[in-house]
């Protein structure tokens, strides 16, 4: 690790970052920044190493509602959380196994949807609304359906830093006044303020430079692509990322000093025979890993996409490709694992199946970074010396009844039962299972959390397209 920080370090001091805007130079570059000999801004190592050690460590993500408090997520030390998020173009159609452009619809369905599973901690934005062209409409729009889908907290993306203020103000119609969502957000903005290799995307700066002066979180994503646009070696691409990934931890913190932001480095793979994206594979979660490993090196909050799948529907390849990539991540204290519910097709699509297949998976990988727990109790001395003599089991034991439901997780999805009840009961896969369990749960849970007269309020004030036929059980989408 030490390595790999060094080398960092080197990149910003010399190679530094290209197409710093007018405005960020203004703000850096008295603080001690300067720019190359090609006009790259450039950080210094001590002031990269005074900017590290005075960074915030973590941050807290509130819920709404009842969920206030249990529900909060603390993104710090080695707590781990799943979440959804992904911007995917398109959502399958499980009935005719094709792909459609994904609606404002679709944002609300995953989000009400991901509302009931309960090893999925926080909401994103799985999927574009494609239906929508106006900018400003998309944002408002998904900040809605992600408002009134669930009360768990959310992360989302703007396309303008321009949209934060009215978000903000749509936030605090649903918390009950203004300025109420400063003090207690639950919701943290993002999106990609560099774009690789080692440019900064002035849209995308523009966002984090307002959400910083703001003291809001800063929940970035920096995905350069192995031998695309960073080297194909995998020490490469993790000193590359670590390097961009530290930039925007400067810029946050030379605007405002221990505003906390999240250490997203997001280092993805090529298929080089095919220069395509490959979100599943050996390398993909091993770059994750390491990622991960990174943060909790400087002690910064962190993220990283994970569960990336390849394929493109829920089968054997989209488990095993989760399933590496997803358990790597939360081992190694990853503090929020994003893309970890739905996404399909290398991020191109999602699905309503594979989102409640993976929240089954999750369960599983939290019983995993929990561990064993060993004490004079669980050791079980005493027990295994009267039950092994006799009656020469333990299925009669208090201690197994005890620990029945605390110590083991039991699906409800996935299929423990013999091949004979298995073929009489329609030798169903779990595609179908997973369709029949989210077509259940989409035709009754239409919850709108804020309720009626913050709904009115909002659509007086936003252009909400989302009509309120759509979020009842009488709507028959389903």
């Amino acid at each position: 690790m030490g390595n790999l920080h060094r080398g960092a370090l080197e990149i910003l001091a010399t190679t530094g970052v290209a197409e710093a805007t007018r405005e960020l130079l203004d703000i850096v570059l008295p603080k001690g920044c300067t720019l190359n000999r090609h006009g790259r801004l450039c950080f210094p190592v001590a002031l990269m190493e005074e900017i590290i050690a005075g960074a915030a460590n973590g941050y807290v993500v509130h819920a709404r509602g009842g969920r206030a408090g249990s529900g909060d997520i603390h993104c710090d030390g080695t707590k781990v959380h799943f979440s959804t998020a992904g911007s995917a173009v398109t959502t399958l159609d499980a009935q005719t196994r094709s792909y459609r452009a994904s609606t404002i619809l679709d944002v609300y369905d995953f989000t009400r949807l991901t509302d009931t599973l309960e090893h999925i901690h926080m909401c994103g934005d799985t999927v574009v609304a494609t239906d929508l062209t106006v900018d400003f409409e998309h944002d408002m729009n998904v900040a809605y359906a992600l408002m009134a889908g669930t009360e768990k907290p959310l992360c989302m993306s703007f396309r303008s830093r321009d949209f934060i203020a009215p978000a903000i103000e749509m936030f605090d119609l649903a918390l009950g006044g203004e300025g109420r969502f400063v003090q207690r957000p639950f919701c943290i903005f993002g999106g990609c303020p560099i774009v690789s290799p080692l440019k900064f995307g002035q849209d995308n700066l523009e966002v984090m430079i307002e959400t910083s002066r703001l003291g809001l979180v800063s929940d970035i994503a920096v995905a350069p692509q192995s031998g695309a646009t960073a080297p194909a070696p995998l020490a490469g691409i993790v000193v590359q990322v670590i390097a961009e990934t530290l930039a925007c931890l400067a810029v946050v913190n030379l605007i405002r000093p221990g505003c906390p932001m999240t250490f997203a480095a997001w280092p993805f793979i090529t298929d080089l025979r095919t220069g395509s994206f490959s979100g599943g594979g050996g390398e993909q979660a091993l770059l994750a890993a390491a990622a991960v490993q990174m943060g909790k090196f400087y002690n910064l909050p962190n993220s990283v996409g994970a569960g990336m799948t390849d394929s493109k529907i829920p089968d054997a390849q989209s488990g095993f490709e989760k399933g590496l990539s997803l358990a790597l991540a939360a081992l190694s204290g990853c503090n929020r694992v994003l893309e970890a519910g739905g996404m399909m097709g290398s991020l191109m699509g999602c699905s309503f199946e594979s989102l409640v297949i993976d929240n089954e998976a999750l369960g599983m990988i939290l019983r995993t970074v929990r561990g064993i727990e060993v004490s004079d109790e669980t050791l079980s001395l005493e027990v295994i010396g009267k039950f092994a003599v006799d009656p020469g089991h333990f299925l009669g034991s208090g201690q197994t009844l005890e620990y029945m439901e605390s110590e083991y997780l039991y699906p409800a999805l996935m299929d423990r039962t013999p091949p004979g009840a298995w073929e009489n009961e329609g030798s169903r896969d779990i595609f179908e299972r997973s369709r029949e369990t989210s077509r259940k749960v989409l035709r009754s849970h239409y919850p709108n959390y804020p309720g009626a007269s913050v709904d009115k309020a909002v659509r007086e004030r936003f252009p909400i397209r989302i009509a309120p036929s759509d979020m009842s059980a009488s709507c028959g989408r389903w």
